[in-house]
């Protein structure tokens, strides 16, 4: 990094709110940003294929408790 983050941060804290929020809304948006839009787009594929499956009745859906339940065991 160029710049020291407590050089950043002191900078920031000469900036009015609404220059702030601003500067939050941006960073947030790219933090939020796809990373890859292969990644991203293979995950909607999965997600919409399994979606498919549980309303074609091809597979059957496991209840959110029982997964944890589960998960516990697993783990201890």
């Amino acid at each position: 990094m160029a710049r020291a983050v407590t050089e950043i941060y002191a900078e920031i804290q000469k900036l009015s709110n609404s220059d702030k929020e601003e500067l939050l809304r941006a960073l947030m948006a790219e933090l939020d940003a796809p990373l890859d839009a292969e990644v991203e787009k293979a995950w909607l594929n999965e997600a919409q294929k399994r979606y498919r499956e549980l309303a074609e009745g091809r597979v059957q859906g496991v209840p959110g408790h029982l997964v944890f339940e589960r998960l516990r065991a697993r783990l201890g």
